[in-house]
C-alpha cells in the first residue's frame, strides 16, 4: 500500500512539474513573440522616418536646383555677363545631386547646367522675342527644366 501511494504522489508531483514547465515555456514563446513584433515594428517605422527624411531632403535639393537654375537661364537669355558665384553654387548642387540622388538625375541637371551657359554665348532676346518664342511654341522651347521636372518626380514617386 505504501509503494502504491508513493507511486502517486510522484505521478502528481510529476504531472505538476510538466504543468508548471508547460506554462513557464508559454510565457517565454509569448514573450520572445511579443519581442520581435515589437522590434519589427518600430524597425518599420524607423525606416519609414528615414525614407521621409531623405525624399525631404531630395525635393528641398531639387527645388533649390531648380530656382537656381531657372535664375541663370533668365539671366542667359537677357545678359551676356554671367555671375560666377550663380554658376559655382550651380555646380554645388549638382554634386550634392552626386551623392543623394540617380545617376539619370545628376545627367539631366549636367544638361540643364550646359544649356544655361551655352545661352550666354548666343545673341541676347529682348522681351518682345521671348513673348513671340513662347506664342509659337507653348513655351517648351524655353522650358529647360522639363526633362530634370519629370525625372525628378518619378525619382521621387519611387522613394
Amino acid at each position: 500500500m505504501d509503494a502504491e501511494i508513493a507511486y502517486v504522489h510522484d505521478r502528481d508531483m510529476d504531472v505538476a512539474y510538466v504543468s508548471a514547465l508547460s506554462a513557464l515555456g508559454g510565457s517565454v514563446v509569448g514573450g520572445l513573440i511579443s519581442g520581435a513584433a515589437t522590434w519589427l515594428s518600430q524597425r518599420t517605422q524607423v525606416m519609414a522616418v528615414t525614407r521621409e527624411h531623405d525624399r525631404a531632403r531630395r525635393e528641398d535639393l531639387y527645388r533649390e536646383f531648380v530656382v537656381a537654375a531657372s535664375k541663370l537661364y533668365g539671366d542667359a537669355l537677357t545678359r551676356n555677363d554671367p555671375q560666377i558665384q550663380e554658376i559655382v553654387a550651380l555646380y554645388a548642387t549638382i554634386s550634392r545631386m552626386r551623392v543623394l540622388s540617380s545617376p539619370r538625375i545628376v545627367a539631366s541637371a549636367d544638361s540643364v547646367m550646359r544649356t544655361a551657359l551655352d545661352t550666354f554665348f548666343r545673341p541676347n532676346k529682348t522681351v518682345r522675342e521671348l513673348h513671340e518664342l513662347l506664342q509659337k511654341s507653348d513655351g517648351t522651347d524655353l522650358d529647360l527644366l522639363r526633362d530634370f521636372s519629370e525625372i525628378a518626380r518619378e525619382e521621387l514617386r519611387t522613394l
